[in-house]
């Protein structure tokens, strides 16, 4: 019985890593063997898997729940690097220096991920070029994520920021079809990925709520239009 339930877990692990980007057409062989430097942690709401100078063990893959990775500056305030939910990985940064992680990690909710051992994957890299140039892409990726967020807290206004946000998640932004948002965070933990506090984003919302460019159920936020939200964005941002 126990070598089914660790051969269903080992299963459970290689399909949890195919669905993840980061391993996405990686043949099978290459996933069991990455599989094989892998582990399961589950972490409840609130927990924390590192923080920040925490000595690296690895990287970390979402398999359920969502992990706010973040800083906290000298006044104490939390800053969010990203949020990130079932199929993403983060952390991989981590495995290139000895100095630990650089933020802290969160769950957000009840979550379970995999930890991708750090002396495993680093042999596993040594003997896989293919996999390293994949592990690079996705670092580059992340860097891209810090890069729009700058420009998002020092080119625009709470407004525009909540726009753009909106937008993004529009299959297209230049469609006059309502489209439904279903929150997956708290309105805390929004305003703080956008860089206000709750009492702004609720504010903003109901700015945008007047204009009729966004309509607010519980957890459904509904842009009737994404054309006009655009046309807003581009407005503010002094675009034609």
């Amino acid at each position: 019985m126990t070598n089914k339930l660790d051969e269903l877990k080992r299963i459970g692990i290689i399909n949890a890593l195919r669905s993840c980007q980061l391993f996405a057409g990686l043949p099978l062989l290459e996933l069991e063997a990455v599989a094989n430097a892998t582990s399961i942690k589950t972490v409840a709401k609130g927990g924390y898997l590192f923080r920040e100078g925490d000595p690296s063990h690895g990287f970390y893959v979402v398999q359920t729940g969502a992990i706010n990775v973040h800083r906290v500056n000298a006044a104490g305030k939390e800053r969010i690097i990203h949020i990130f939910r079932a199929g993403e990985s983060f952390a991989e940064g981590a495995l290139a220096t000895e100095k630990g992680y650089p933020a802290d990690a969160r769950a957000v909710e009840a979550s379970q991920v995999l930890l991708v051992d750090k002396p495993g994957i680093l042999a596993l890299l040594r003997r896989q070029p293919e996999l390293a140039l994949r592990m690079l892409a996705s670092m580059s990726a992340h860097l891209r994520i810090l890069v729009a967020q700058l420009e998002d807290l020092t080119l625009k206004d709470i407004e525009t920021r909540l726009a753009n946000w909106l937008i993004k998640r529009c299959p297209r932004s230049d469609g006059d079809l309502p489209v439904n948002i279903e929150l997956t965070m708290t309105k805390r933990v929004l305003a703080a990925e956008i860089g206000t506090v709750s009492e702004t984003l609720s504010r903003t919302l109901a700015k945008l709520r007047a204009q009729s460019l966004i309509k607010v159920q519980g957890k459904t936020l509904t842009i009737p239009s994404p054309a006009r939200l655009a046309a807003l964005l581009r407005k503010n941002l002094g675009e034609p």
